[in-house]
């Protein structure tokens, strides 16, 4: 049973990462993509962008009913970096919806946009750090330390920014990509395809770093990845696929490129799962929040079992459909 639990939330944070991944990273797009990417990037994001915060909610259930000592945990421990990932969700959204439903396009629609392109850039940045911070193994729980010690630490360090900056970069990967079947002429998808190539340089630049950060925190990063022989398969395959993607980018085939570069986040988030397992907090006192020493009683479980596959009974039907009626690919349909 909780095997399953931990696989639900697993797929629930690459779903997470994949589809509201794609909507950040527009955001971080539309700075080089000019006034006519961000015709394409709203009229392209606009029927499905709040829907995809159910896989952020999902994993929150989930880990707040499940493991409840690493709810609590993180959500004090990591409060200023989550209070800032929530204000920069609720600016993104506001200002995204303030910009596109309004019905007049007058000087406050610049204010909008840059609302949009900064917290579209703040909120990945500080997912990653979060997500850094639970990785590095700086936060405590004693109360014998100062609020530095306690609440800063943990969180601003190179790693967690290194971290942040990854988390940016692979959003904008993905966007970019999924971008060029949205696009409208050659011309505007060719300069997706561009920006693609630079945002996945870019990403495979900031996971060296990643290591090299960890390094630098004094954190192995490295030994407990060569420990790991499902993540040294899971990121020799991210690699090799990156010809692959390089193919489809030269010769664009929508569905194609859009599965390969799937395939590749999903094969990110499962290497970092797999060196991390089954931990997901390293604290400092060596005590880490494992799925097993946290797990909520049997009864408990038991019962988001059952609710689990009811809301994923609703709501994979529901997304399919979203989907079939608003995002048909139209990247085969692109005007020269």
């Amino acid at each position: 049973m909780l095997q399953i639990i931990i696989i639900i939330l697993g797929v629930s944070f690459i779903l997470y990462t994949l589809l509201g991944g794609a909507d950040f990273g527009a955001g971080i797009v539309e700075t080089f993509a000019g006034k006519e990417g961000e015709k394409t990037i709203s009229k392209a994001i606009a029927p499905v962008w709040e829907a995809n915060h159910v896989w952020l909610i999902l994993a929150i259930v989930i880990i707040f009913t499940g493991f409840p000592q690493v709810y609590s945990t993180i959500s004090v421990s990591l409060h200023i970096p989550l209070m800032v990932v929530l204000i920069g969700i609720v600016l993104r959204g506001s200002s995204f919806t303030f910009r596109h439903y309004d019905v007049a396009d007058d000087n406050t629609h610049k204010y909008y946009t840059a609302f949009f392109k900064v917290s579209s850039f703040i909120t990945p940045v500080f997912l990653g750090i979060t997500l850094g911070a639970m990785i590095l193994g700086n936060i405590t729980l004693s109360n014998s330390g100062s609020f530095y010690e306690q609440f800063i630490r943990p969180w601003f360090n190179v790693f967690c920014l290194v971290m942040g900056l990854f988390s940016a970069s692979l959003f904008g990967y993905i966007a970019a990509v999924f971008l060029i079947g949205e696009a409208r002429h050659s011309t505007e998808q060719k300069r997706y395809i561009s920006l693609s190539k630079i945002f996945l340089l870019l990403t495979f630049v900031m996971g060296v770093l990643v290591f090299a950060a960890a390094e630098f925190e004094n954190h192995n990063l490295f030994n407990e990845f060569f420990k790991s022989r499902l993540s040294i398969t899971a990121f020799s395959l991210v690699v090799l696929l990156i010809p692959v993607v390089f193919y489809l980018f030269n010769h664009p085939n929508i569905a194609y490129l859009r599965a390969a570069i799937s395939l590749q986040v999903a094969l990110i988030m499962f290497g970092w799962f797999a060196i991390q397992f089954p931990i997901l907090v390293y604290e400092k006192n060596g005590n880490h929040l494992t799925f097993y020493n946290t797990q909520a009683p049997y009864a408990t479980l038991y019962q988001l079992l059952i609710a689990l596959f009811v809301g994923l009974v609703l709501v994979i039907p529901a997304f399919y459909f979203l989907f079939k009626v608003f995002k048909k690919s139209n990247g085969q349909n692109v005007n020269p």
